[in-house]
């Protein structure tokens, strides 16, 4: 008779149920195939780890993507906008509405791509992170706040709803709560930097004559004009965007779990992990990140278009603002520019928020498991 592995079941050793390879589902295919003592004790779970993971991730995110967030902010305000279609008028191109698909795609990636190199060129650039430091300053308790609202919220729904079973339903409910809380916390920041990364429209040569000097200057002329409520423009279409969230963090959840089935039928089959397993093992869950993100933004991005006009509060003819609110403002985006404008700087948003979410989540798992806390219930 041959000699069993080591890992092969004796009467000292029972086999783990299916029920013990689940529960460790959602900490990926490491933890799916670790031994007891390797997971971290979740006897003293900690709750302020998912803030402080959530908060370095968003921070190495946004530092890192900071020149599409920029990009993307212009091209779904106004300003490029009535540039671009000049731009078209003169070589006699129709408006990306009259357009076949595929056409008016490559156009818009020509356009993106001639922007992104135009702006170091006539502003410098530091014009490629305008905008970072209020960003950070939203980005990193807007990341912390999410992901702790998610996190034990996930725990507290499933314990108490659901006999402390993780489904897509406590990935929901949990994902749609963190989005709700985080956004209005976060709303009067955010309406900030979007503000002053689109002032280069009140700016004269060289910069000068810009409506804000700083962050601090922009909230104060905001309440003068507008009052508390200027600060929260745009809060209606930020809780819209719950809806993108709630996707990518239930997409996000389901890959995972079928990461950690896949490593619980390698470590079952006793075969040793080829080097396409090894790719899996290491690059899964930056994948079902970004591939979560991808496919959230894409079905919900008209929704950032419509929150950027909201917090840019343009005025019409008569000096009142344009936009009285979401519907209103969807209707007028839609009627005057067409379909196309209401996925105005998709590209770069795409390209930014992809590797975005990859880095951010990939940060936020690494350091929640250094700081011996998991991600499951």
């Amino acid at each position: 008779m041959s000699q069993q592995p080591a890992d092969a079941i004796s009467p000292d050793r029972p086999p783990p149920s299916l029920s013990v390879c689940l529960a460790h589902a959602d900490d990926g295919p490491a933890m799916a195939a670790a031994s007891p003592a390797a997971a971290p004790n979740i006897k003293e779970r900690r709750p302020w780890a998912h803030f402080v993971a959530g908060g370095l991730g968003g921070m190495t995110a946004a530092t890192l993507t900071s020149p599409l967030d920029v990009l993307k902010t212009r091209l779904q305000g106004t300003f490029y906008q009535s540039q671009l279609a000049a731009l078209r008028a003169a070589k006699g191109i129709p408006p990306p509405n009259q357009l076949p698909f595929a056409r008016a795609a490559l156009l818009h990636i020509s356009e993106t791509g001639q922007i992104l190199a135009q702006i170091p060129k006539v502003e410098g650039w530091r014009a490629l992170f305008k905008g970072l430091g209020p960003n950070l300053v939203g980005v990193v308790p807007a990341r912390a706040i999410n992901f702790w609202a998610y996190g034990n919220g996930k725990r507290v729904i499933s314990n108490t709803f659901f006999d402390g079973k993780e489904t897509s339903m406590v990935h929901l409910l949990a994902a749609a709560c963190a989005g709700i809380i985080t956004g209005s916390a976060t709303n009067p920041i955010w309406l900030v930097k979007t503000r002053l990364q689109l002032d280069k429209q009140n700016a004269g040569p060289g910069g000068k004559h810009r409506q804000y000097r700083n962050a601090v200057d922009c909230v104060r002329q905001t309440v003068r004009s507008e009052g508390i409520r200027g600060l929260y423009r745009g809060l209606s279409a930020s809780y819209l965007g719950v809806s993108e969230s709630t996707l990518q963090w239930v997409l996000y959840e389901r890959a995972k779990h079928s990461l950690a089935l896949r490593a619980a039928d390698l470590a079952a089959s006793g075969r040793t992990p080829n080097f396409w397993d090894r790719t899996v093992e290491w690059t899964g869950k930056l994948t079902a990140a970004g591939g979560a993100k991808f496919v959230a933004a894409l079905i919900t991005y008209p929704h950032e278009v419509v929150r950027t006009r909201l917090r840019q509060a343009p005025v019409d003819a008569s000096g009142r603002v344009k936009y009285r609110g979401l519907a209103s403002c969807f209707v007028t985006v839609f009627r005057e520019e067409g379909v196309a404008a209401l996925y105005g700087g998709l590209i770069p948003h795409m390209l930014r928020v992809v590797p975005s979410a990859a880095i951010m989540f990939g940060v936020y798992e690494v350091v929640l498991r250094s700081l011996g806390e998991t991600s499951g219930v």
